[in-house]
């Protein structure tokens, strides 16, 4: 009795814990370390075209990345990536994909130091409201996750359609072609290996087994009928996978295999940046969540240059005296006041300057960026944003050690 209330005393706390428990919107790029997500492929100018769409309509999703220089010593070099999209399930179908005007069939590989752009057209297919985030599977080192936007898809899942005309000219719906085939195959199969397990579990198992052994008696426990049943089993069973086999290959002689090639797609081409930029010092304010870096700035260009945005793990920490467009950037993902200069004034012509760069925001706990300083690679890197008088923008890379400050 005793034992039994401290089960149901055990249950109800159990249960009110659940009750308790606040419902969480997870998101599993955060999980990726830091480091990972500052000095790998670095994200800039994702759009989204939509963020509500109904069942078959197209999304599309379009953006650049920059394969950073520092790239992690403790990370494979990025010799094959391939551009995909972090979703909830298969609630999207993707369609097409592009990288720098060129179609993307299989993986290809990532040049440090240069950039990419990409375009991606996907078509909705389950109702509901989805995060839903540009990715590079790169090998060796998994997915590294794009800035993400909630997207509503409407309408009902049922009207959804899938159909292609096949070389001979019939029209499929891939949604349910070879289902009926599929079922029958695994039917067959679960037949067989229920039938043989059966066979076996029919008879008296472990104790009368056990005494059998004990008595000596093991040439009893298999007898003839299961040798001959086992025998026709072995035969059966190549029969019937060779007979698959051929008929499918008859039935369907033009097929296209799974393929292992690479995509040799170059890079965007290199632009001559009038920016030289060089990270003297870097720390992490943790109390206040803003890191303060020491950036000396080399104008080479023939205009003044201004410094307007840094980015890091597709956060954007924006200066808010200039007038930056943002629209497009996810909440989550925007420190619209974020970045403070000192001092915040042009960079001459041929002028070298030493500036005060602050990037400070609850992003850096929000989406757990401020971990890096626990990494055992502890640095960051990002991409520094500089305009002209005429609003052209200048891209330069850094990175650089961070050291952590505690008050």
């Amino acid at each position: 009795m005793k034992l039994f209330k401290l089960l149901f005393l055990l249950l109800s706390v159990l249960s009110g814990l659940l009750l308790l428990t606040p419902l969480v919107s997870a998101h599993g790029e955060r999980s990726l370390e830091p480091f990972v997500r500052m000095r790998t492929v670095q994200w800039y100018d994702v759009k989204w075209s939509a963020n509500s769409v109904a069942v078959n309509d197209e999304l599309i999703i379009t953006g650049k990345v920059h394969v950073a220089e520092d790239w992690p010593n403790s990370i494979p070099k990025p010799e094959a990536a391939y551009l995909g999209v972090i979703a909830p399930g298969p609630v999207f179908l993707r369609k097409e994909r592009w990288i720098n005007g060129e179609a993307h069939l299989n993986s290809l590989p990532l040049k440090m130091g240069r950039d990419y752009e990409f375009k991606m057209k996907l078509k909705a297919r389950i109702p509901g409201r989805y995060h839903i985030h540009p990715s590079f599977n790169i090998i060796d080192t998994g997915n590294v996750a794009g800035p993400g936007l909630w997207v509503e898809i409407t309408g009902n899942a049922n009207a959804f359609t899938n159909t292609v005309e096949t070389v001979h000219g019939e029209t499929i719906d891939l949604e349910t072609y070879g289902t009926a085939n599929g079922v029958r195959w695994h039917m067959l199969w679960m037949i067989l290996g229920v039938a043989w397990l059966v066979w076996w579990v029919r008879r008296p198992l472990f104790i009368p087994r056990y005494a059998m052994v004990k008595n000596h008696e093991e040439d009893k426990l298999v007898t003839t009928t299961d040798k001959n049943l086992a025998k026709a089993i072995l035969v059966a069973v190549p029969v019937i996978v060779f007979s698959g086999y051929f008929m499918a290959t008859s039935q369907y002689p033009e097929t296209i295999p799974l393929q292992a090639s690479l995509d040799l797609i170059p890079p965007l081409p290199e632009q001559a940046s009038p920016v030289k930029a060089k990270v003297k010092r870097a720390v992490y304010n943790i109390p206040q969540r803003a890191m303060t870096m020491n950036v000396e700035i080399k104008n080479e260009g023939s205009k003044p240059l201004q410094i307007g945005e840094f980015t890091t793990g597709s956060v954007r920490f924006i200066n808010s005296t200039m007038d930056i467009d943002a629209s497009n950037t996810p909440t989550e993902y925007l420190a619209k006041n974020g970045l403070h200069i000192e001092p915040d004034n042009l960079i001459q012509p041929g002028e070298t300057k030493v500036v005060k760069v602050v990037a400070a925001d609850a992003a850096w706990e929000n989406e757990h960026l401020s971990s890096v300083i626990g990494d055992a690679d502890s640095r960051f890197g990002g991409l520094l944003f500089l305009f002209d008088d005429q609003g052209k923008r200048h891209l330069t890379s850094i990175s650089a050690p961070l050291i952590p400050e505690y008050k």
